[in-house]
């Protein structure tokens, strides 16, 4: 009964911390109906409800709540535990899930990660692109990756880039017909594309600074997109100005597709890192990653 229990709660985690039966099913590879009749008989013997179900959403009871928050990170530390352990063997083994937004993975992440998959073929990546601040240890990445300065002073946090430039651009077909902006003044009457954030659902604010003020300036204009590479699509196709990283735009910039303004506007972000969970034993596979992507400067 006690290791039915066990396995019982591991379904239960997921589908609290999901929100979720049908991401829960996904995750865990099982049917809804699989988890819903297990969700069942753990409440039974229990006897208590765990989880408060409506058409629209799932959300641990009270009860549910406690389990959530006492036993949850009892058992991800007999989870890391067993991992340790079984990581003993000759060669780095297991799952990493990397939550990162897609330009850092096409860009940092995987030309680091590419070389070494062929060498370690019991290493397995799980990599997610998702725009929201993301909780790594409530939903069971194992690294996450953000600018320094967004990094919780709880976490592990290993270096990846230095900082990075930002830059504001257009096309020189957006100004074949109107003058460069020098100011933020002259940016509000410019078409300028916006980014939806995905945590807040407000856009994104460029992150401007002259003569040591930090400045933040709304954009205004025809488009606004939820991921980066629309927006530089949108920039190259004359279509208006964007606030992009340096990664995304300068081999544009050189080819001659985009021009750069007000870069004396354009503080450095910090660089990006890569943080995850002071644990007290990493994988050899966390280890074999952080290592394959941190920063060689």
């Amino acid at each position: 009964m006690a290791r039915d229990n066990i396995n019982d709660i591991l379904v239960f985690l997921a589908i609290a911390r999901e929100r979720s039966f049908t991401r829960a099913a996904s995750k865990l590879g099982m049917t809804q109906s699989a988890l819903s009749h297990i969700m069942r008989g753990l409440e039974e013997r229990l006897g208590v409800r765990l989880l408060t179900r409506t058409t629209r959403s799932v959300s641990p009871t009270e009860a549910g709540e406690r389990l959530l928050q006492n036993v949850g990170p009892r058992l991800e530390e007999i989870e890391a535990e067993i991992a340790a352990i079984s990581d003993l063997g000759d060669k780095p083994a297991g799952l990493v899930r990397i939550t990162a937004v897609d330009n850092v993975i096409d860009n940092v992440l995987w030309p680091r990660l590419a070389p070494i998959m062929p060498l370690y073929p019991d290493l397995h990546l799980e990599m997610s692109s998702d725009y929201r601040m993301v909780d790594i240890a409530a939903e069971r990445y194992d690294i996450g990756v953000r600018f320094g300065d967004q990094v919780e002073k709880d976490m592990v946090a290993v270096r990846l880039t230095p900082d990075v430039n930002t830059m504001i651009v257009g096309s020189p077909a957006y100004f074949a017909h109107r003058p460069a902006p020098g100011s933020v003044q002259d940016l509000m009457k410019h078409n300028c594309i916006g980014l939806r954030l995905a945590t807040s659902g407000g856009v994104y604010a460029w992150e401007l600074g002259h003569e040591g003020r930090a400045i933040e300036f709304r954009p205004r204009g025809q488009l606004i997109f939820n991921t980066v590479y629309p927006m530089v699509n949108a920039a190259l196709s004359g279509c208006g100005l964007a606030f992009l990283t340096e990664d995304l735009v300068g081999h544009h910039i050189r080819a001659g597709r985009l021009v750069r303004v007000m870069p004396d506007w354009c503080p450095p972000f910090p660089g990006l890192h890569a943080y995850y969970p002071s644990r007290r034993h990493a994988s050899r596979a966390l280890a074999l990653v952080i290592d394959a992507i941190r920063h060689r400067g």
